[in-house]
């Protein structure tokens, strides 16, 4: 049920490559991750940081993009202003707290954007484009529609135990874990396997190369969002 539903996902409005996505994720994350607040090389980390919100943006997912806008500048208020003026325990807990927001989450939303706006055809059109070894795109494909299926199948759950009265705090809060947990786990493994065989059957263990109906190339826009996360890299790099 959650693989024909998510099989069904829109076109994005604001149509990149594939490849393009994957290079922005690839380069948010690794400069978010090692970057630093101050100097020089804080100004591509910034960049980099409020790519994820103007593509969000861009794709009309405004709620996304206010709750993520929301953690970033809490996240740089507390390692601007607060951290230098706190000790003890506070400051660590500050500390933790603003580098999972300010590191993590850039990474993360641009995953979340890569997955919400991409269909896995196009995705592996596009991987095959860049010569990578079925070993990395069968896999890679099968994790793209993992991950989705299973939020809509725990959506599905909480959905039926609430209507049946199961929740924390309920007369029923000790049954949570078997009605909850339980159907999550066969769920999951269903879903793998499902997943599985639906790759095997569409032929993605065949050597041979495979044609594809999904137009993939690269529009102006790709080229400019390939080279702004390049000179950002390369600029932090240097920096």
């Amino acid at each position: 049920m959650g693989f024909v539903a998510f099989t069904t996902q829109k076109h994005s409005r604001f149509r990149l490559d594939p490849r393009t996505k994957i290079l922005l994720t690839l380069v948010i994350s690794i400069v978010m991750m090692a970057g630093t607040i101050s100097g020089p090389s804080a100004w591509p980390r910034a960049a980099l940081a409020l790519t994820p919100l103007g593509l969000l943006l861009a794709e009309r997912k405004y709620r996304q993009g206010f709750y993520y806008m929301l953690f970033f500048l809490l996240s740089f208020a507390m390692e601007t202003l607060f951290i230098s003026r706190t000790q003890g325990a506070l400051n660590l807990i500050l500390m933790i707290i603003a580098s999972l927001f300010s590191r993590f989450v850039p990474g993360l939303i641009m995953g979340y954007y890569l997955i919400s706006t991409t269909r896995i055809s196009e995705l592996i059109a596009a991987l095959e484009k860049i010569r990578l070894p079925q070993q990395i795109v069968i896999p890679f494909a099968v994790m793209m529609r993992f991950f989705p299926t299973v939020i809509e199948e725990n959506a599905a759950i909480r959905d039926a135990m609430r209507m049946r009265g199961i929740r924390l705090g309920g007369a029923k809060a000790g049954a949570l874990l078997e009605y909850r947990l339980v159907p999550m786990m066969m769920c999951t493994v269903k879903i793998g396997d499902e997943l599985s065989t639906a790759a095997l059957t569409r032929g993605l263990g065949n050597p041979a190369k495979r044609t594809s109906l999904c137009e993939i190339r690269l529009m102006a826009t790709d080229y400019l969002l390939m080279a702004f996360a390049s000179c950002a890299f390369m600029l932090w790099m240097l920096l």
